[in-house]
């Protein structure tokens, strides 16, 4: 599947380049064109692989590069604004290339939060491919005021986008990482299981062709609907012979069989590896059961994978989750694992999610404290020097 991603904020834009890395390492061809935008000039210039005319500085006459200070209404107010400049950078993506877009954020800081859903409608308005976020949820040590922006930004980004797929950092934080290890390890999960998942159907001439094969609309397809989707993923080393077949091929001189691979092994290896995915840790933890559709992508060296297992995994989803819509099929890879992701789209019994809205509730109450703590916060950010960081363009 081909995408235009676009980071908004400082975990959008880490996030969008980690995947552009991704891409270069593996060959994916996941992500057609990458912009970057932000209200803070140091994030910009921290990124590696999203190139400079890619991206995008905002509300510099009022914030002047140094960010809204975790206000989500103001970074909200200059997406609004500047949105023509968003767009420019957006008019050098060849849409034509793309399946879709995916706009990329944390959802508990100021610019991204504010400005995804802005983004995201703009998308809509013009464009007629689907357009999905990436919403990050902060751990919930990371402060009140992250906590409500959140929340808030879930409601509206849910509302705005074709479908929310999201990511927990609560889930995921590993006791004793420090908070810069912590974040980057979350990174390299996010896009390893978005990049399986995305990498499906992206097979270019000479590579092996899938049994079954999922395509772009194939995840299209189980995105439609809208809500909230979830992603699991489980791997596991495997043997990969790249001198050809096993025992007996080489004594009979069939080089075209099964390189000596048992299918019984096999098949049990793919099931066992999507009940890890589906019942493990999975991007946003929530109950399965109750899913309204679900696509299971196995990937790997074709010899490690077959209908048979694929199928089997299917039908567990399908029992597991109650849903009649679950699709299922192979990438062929040549990493030496076999690796089961799956998404999970519209899920409902999500606690992580009935803890925000909750918040968001309670929060009325002391919304005034809420609001000059993040005004003090960007006070603070603008009476830095401003002529500490060199000009990005």
């Amino acid at each position: 599947m081909k995408l235009a991603m676009i980071g908004f904020g400082q975990a959008g834009g880490k996030i969008v380049d980690k995947f552009l890395e991704y891409d270069e390492k593996t060959g994916s061809g996941i992500v057609r064109s990458a912009v970057a935008v932000n209200t803070a000039k140091a994030d910009l210039m921290g990124l590696e692989h999203i190139p400079e005319e890619h991206r995008v500085l905002i509300g510099q006459a009022r914030v002047k590069g140094h960010g809204v200070g975790a206000d989500n209404e103001l970074g909200a107010e200059i997406a609004e604004e500047d949105i023509d400049e968003v767009q420019g950078a957006i008019d050098n993506i060849p849409v034509h290339e793309v399946d879709a877009f995916l706009v990329v954020a944390g959802l508990g800081g100021g610019t991204g939060s504010g400005g995804s859903p802005v983004v995201a409608k703009h998308l809509k308005r013009i464009y007629t491919e689907p357009v999905y976020g990436l919403g990050i949820l902060p751990g919930s040590d990371e402060g009140g005021i992250y906590t409500l922006n959140a929340a808030r930004s879930f409601q509206t980004f849910v509302r705005e986008v074709d479908n929310l797929m999201v990511f927990d950092n609560d889930a995921w934080r590993q006791t004793g990482e420090s908070v810069e290890g912590g974040y980057d390890h979350i990174n390299e999960e996010i896009v390893r299981r978005f990049g399986v998942l995305f990498g499906a159907g992206e097979v270019e001439a000479g590579d092996n062709i899938a049994e079954s094969v999922v395509d772009s609309s194939e995840i299209i397809n189980t995105l439609d609907g809208g809500g909230v989707s979830t992603v699991g993923y489980a791997s596991e080393e495997v043997e990969v012979n790249t001198g050809g077949g096993g025992l007996l091929s080489r004594i009979t001189g069939d080089s075209g069989g099964d390189d000596g691979i048992d299918t019984a092994n096999t098949t049990n290896r793919i099931t066992s590896l999507v009940r890890k995915a589906a019942l493990g840790r999975l991007t946003l933890p929530c109950e399965i059961e109750g899913t309204e559709r679900a696509l299971l992508v196995m990937a790997g060296p074709p010899k490690h994978l077959n209908r048979k297992g694929i199928e089997r995994g299917r039908k567990w989803l399908e029992e597991q989750t109650g849903s009649m819509e679950v699709r299922g099929g192979d990438y062929p890879t040549k990493a030496p694992k076999v690796a089961a992701s799956i998404l999970l789209a519209g899920v409902h019994n999500v606690p992580r999610i009935k803890e925000l809205q909750q918040v968001a509730i309670e929060a009325q109450d002391n919304i005034d404290d809420i609001r000059r703590e993040s005004k003090d916060n960007l006070e603070d950010l603008v009476e830095d020097d401003e002529d500490e960081l060199d000009p990005l363009f």
